[in-house]
């Protein structure tokens, strides 16, 4: 996979990778990350990315210029592939694991940051794919919000994880909330792993921790049950837990 991001603070995003999982996947060449500052496709010799906004108003907007064209060459760069251009945007679509598996199945990425009050509405609509938020909240940029999502994309890939079934079992990818975790020592301060987890009965530990994943989503994110399909054990578990209320 190739990774683009088009940032005016390139700098932001060395920090990322150059550490953990993300610094790992790009030795092994899983995938390439690459930062380009659309400043320097900004025309005129003072390279001015935004200007006032038509109609009046507070704040100043990202031109369509330097973004069109900073986009147009990283496209260029890669010929064979057709990228999913991403706007980082608090009015765009609300980013989940569903959507981190999507843009996993993809050869190119390309995320656009934004700064000031917002983008020429040109950008929308005549260059982007896709408009993702990751909350409802304003940061000062979408460079944070790149970075979650890039590295929520990232350690999807394949051989990026030392265990393939870590992405799968994280929470959200099995539509709900993981089950608690545990490690030595068995007795900590008093505190104890539960007796169940030491007992070696591999299909009691499953449908402990089956029990208890449910029981953290039902508790914590009762939403994500609403199309969840749900076993008839785990319908019985709901309606234990509902009856003791």
């Amino acid at each position: 996979m190739k990774i683009d991001i088009l940032s005016i603070f390139p700098d932001m995003f060395s920090g990322v990778t150059g550490n953990s999982i993300i610094k790992k996947a790009i030795e092994n060449e899983l995938v390439e990350v690459e930062v380009t500052d659309f400043r320097e496709y900004a025309e005129g010799k003072h390279h001015i990315v935004d200007d006032y906004p038509y109609g009046g108003g507070a704040g100043m907007l990202l031109k369509a210029q330097p973004i069109f064209d900073a986009v147009q060459a990283v496209k260029e760069k890669q010929l064979e592939t057709k990228p999913r251009v991403i706007l980082m945007d608090p009015a765009g679509k609300r980013f989940d694991q569903k959507m981190a598996e999507e843009f996993a199945e993809e050869e190119h990425l390309v995320f656009i940051c934004g700064h000031y009050e917002g983008y020429d509405e040109r950008i929308r609509e005549h260059l982007v794919t896709d408009e993702v938020s990751i909350g409802d909240y304003i940061l000062t940029g979408g460079e944070i919000g790149a970075m979650i999502v890039m590295d929520s994309v990232i350690r999807l890939l394949p051989g990026v994880l030392g265990n393939k079934d870590s992405a799968v079992t994280d929470s959200f990818s099995t539509g709900l909330l993981e089950h608690p975790h545990y490690t030595r020592p068995a007795d900590f301060r008093g505190m104890k792993v539960p007796d169940i987890l030491l007992s070696g009965n591999h299909a009691w530990i499953e449908e402990w921790r089956d029990k208890e994943s449910l029981k953290r989503t039902y508790e914590r994110r009762p939403d994500l049950l609403k199309n969840y399909p749900l076993t008839d054990k785990q319908k019985t578990w709901l309606k234990e837990w509902s009856d003791s209320k």
